[in-house]
């Protein structure tokens, strides 16, 4: 079991500015698709809302509710989302899992600010709410790939 110390590492002053600074928050008006995803063991949501124009994200909104791991996460993912495409945004939530659960290597650019999360490693019981934006992501890419298709 941890130790408050441990706490304390992990809820550092670089997780917690990147919480208080979360890009993109909110809702769109006019969203091509939307998910939301919740973390069933700490109940944390992200609600992401997105435009894909050309096989790439060019409008994104996250509406966070969750710890400071996973808006800091949110955060990261905010800053570089625009533009970015489903492998790219899957890349890096593939590295993140395993950056997280298997000591794996910082994810890719443009999603390195992640390394800020490796201390998380230790909380299992958070991982999934890391994740939750990244998650959402995928999921609104998705439908609106589908909604494209048809």
């Amino acid at each position: 079991m941890s130790d408050n110390n441990d706490l304390i590492r992990l809820y550092s002053k670089k997780i917690l500015a990147l919480a208080a600074d979360i890009r993109h928050a909110g809702r769109l008006d006019h969203p091509q698709a939307s998910a939301k995803k919740r973390a069933p063991l700490c109940g944390s949501t992200v609600t992401v809302d997105l435009v894909v124009v050309d096989g790439r994200i060019g409008e994104f909104a996250q509406n966070v509710r969750a710890c400071a791991l996973g808006q800091a996460a949110a955060s990261v993912l905010g800053a570089a989302i625009i533009g970015q495409d489903r492998a790219t945004i899957a890349r890096a939530r593939d590295e993140l899992s395993a950056m997280l659960k298997e000591d794996g290597p910082t994810p890719t650019a443009p999603f390195e600010g992640l390394e800020v999360l490796r201390p998380a490693s230790e909380f299992k019981n958070r991982h999934a709410s890391i994740l939750l934006a990244f998650d959402a992501t995928l999921e609104a890419f998705d439908t609106a790939a589908a909604a494209q298709a048809c």
